[in-house]
């Protein structure tokens, strides 16, 4: 009896954890603004000819990514659960009970190899500001040493146990008010360095790059590319919005909390572009050179510039705080998942989780050279959970979020609150735009169809 009163106390304390209408928008934003806006997009913008590819971003980010963010939304709220279960309280049936577990798992992999990377933006920062970054000029050494070498797994701790610390605390107490404070100091640093980025000299170049389209830049793949990328910038198929929404009041607009995250997102990749190609461009570096432009480009960039180590530390502040928001939203999917599942409480279930996940993430943490052996197949064992959770568990678990907004959810207009015309819209994306292009995200991301 008392075990059944203390679980019945832990399911209605989890049900009625709510973020207030303005901590919502915050912690969905920071959950969209991770790296990936980044550290991803300033490349894959730099390899597919600069502001054609920003424009065809924008559009697919309004085809697919609206569409999709507001049914994660919708249904997260109507279903009042764990991304495992919200397509059953929706009314999916127990047939639907497998594409919620896949969007509990995929982001519980996924943060197994992000948090190394966020505890290399928190070294990078550390390294910058006290100057040792600079000390040499062959920053591609140094950052073959650093992720080769077994640092990375003390910076890997300091990150989870910095994620488990926010989440501890709550939906409220610590989510809402950690991206409070993270977003607005976030929006300042863009702007500082934004503002620094366009006045270098020749920085005219980086800027006409990022806003002068040149439409024949563009290709097949450049469209496969932005589709794919208008999708993960969003944080869509990994349970993120389902489990958000599930904490959204009843009286909050899913369609208003839609436009604004969707606007953050984009606006926060827009001056990310205007802080990497300025930079890049000034300083005579390619920006294409794929993942490494962060880590090795923009430090040499950084070296050769006025109080270089202060604006280089606070770039990697910048992506520190990108970095642990989405960290922040994806280990809260797990973690609502082991409350509701085993009814422990919230700091039994994060410390749980957290261990688990820092123990699968080790050998990512070592895949660079450190220990022998953690290549299977070519691939490196970071790169193997990066492809199987980011090229096929994400695609699939937003494709399974369309089917069932689209074809099985009967409660689709009540739930998403659009009025009729904007509601006949949204259904016909779901229904007949957004698989199509879903399909095409997914035959992509897996090497199935490419243009290259």
């Amino acid at each position: 009896m008392i075990k059944q009163k203390q679980q019945s106390t832990l399911q209605l304390n989890q049900k009625t954890e709510r973020f207030s209408s303005v901590g919502f928008i915050f912690a969905a934003i920071g959950s969209s603004v991770g790296l990936g806006n980044m550290w991803k997009f300033p490349y894959i913008t730099g390899e597919n000819g600069g502001a054609a590819f920003f424009l065809l971003f924008v559009v697919c980010l309004i085809v697919i990514g609206l569409p999709v963010l507001l049914a994660e939304l919708a249904i997260g709220r109507s279903g009042r659960g764990s991304a495992a279960t919200a397509f059953v309280r929706a009314g999916g049936g127990r047939a639907w009970k497998g594409a919620g577990l896949l969007q509990v798992l995929a982001p519980f992999l996924i943060l197994t190899f992000y948090i190394v990377v966020t505890g290399w933006t928190l070294h990078y920062a550390l390294w910058a500001f006290n100057g040792n970054l600079f000390k040499s000029s062959d920053f591609a050494y140094q950052f073959s040493t650093f992720t080769s070498g077994y640092l990375p797994i003390v910076w890997q701790f300091i990150s989870i146990v910095i994620t488990g610390g926010v989440v501890i605390l709550g939906v409220a107490k610590g989510i809402e008010k950690f991206n409070k404070i993270l977003i607005p100091g976030l929006v300042a640093l863009l702007v500082i360095l934004m503002v620094r980025a366009v006045t270098l000299p020749n920085a005219n170049k980086g800027v006409s790059f990022f806003l002068n389209p040149d439409f024949s830049q563009l290709s097949a793949e450049s469209a496969l590319v932005a589709l794919g990328h208008a999708f993960f910038s969003l944080s869509l198929g990994m349970g993120i919005l389902l489990t958000y929404g599930s904490y959204v009041r009843k009286e909050q607009s899913l369609g208003t909390a839609t436009l604004a995250i969707a606007a953050g997102d984009l606006v926060y990749a827009f001056i990310a572009g205007l802080i990497i190609f300025p930079t890049t461009f000034s300083f005579g570096i390619a920006p294409d050179q794929g993942p490494s432009l962060v880590f090795v480009a923009l430090p040499a960039a950084f070296s050769a510039m006025p109080f270089g180590a202060m604006f280089g530390g606070l770039f990697f502040i910048l992506l520190a705080f990108a970095a642990l928001t989405s960290a922040v939203s994806v280990l809260e999917v797990p973690v609502s998942y082991v409350m509701e599942r085993f009814s422990w409480s919230r700091p039994k279930s994060v410390i749980a989780v957290c261990a688990i996940i820092f123990v699968l993430g080790v050998p990512s943490a070592l895949s660079f050279g450190a220990v022998p052996g953690f290549v299977i197949g070519g691939k490196s064992v970071f790169d193997w959970v990066d492809f199987i959770t980011s090229n096929v568990m994400l695609p699939v678990g937003g494709l399974a979020v369309i089917v069932f907004a689209g074809y099985r959810w009967k409660r689709a207009a009540e739930a998403t609150g659009l009025q009729a015309g904007w509601f006949k819209l949204w259904l016909f994306m779901i229904r007949y735009i957004a698989p199509v292009l879903m399909v095409l995200v997914l035959l992509h991301t897996t090497g199935i169809l490419s243009f290259e």
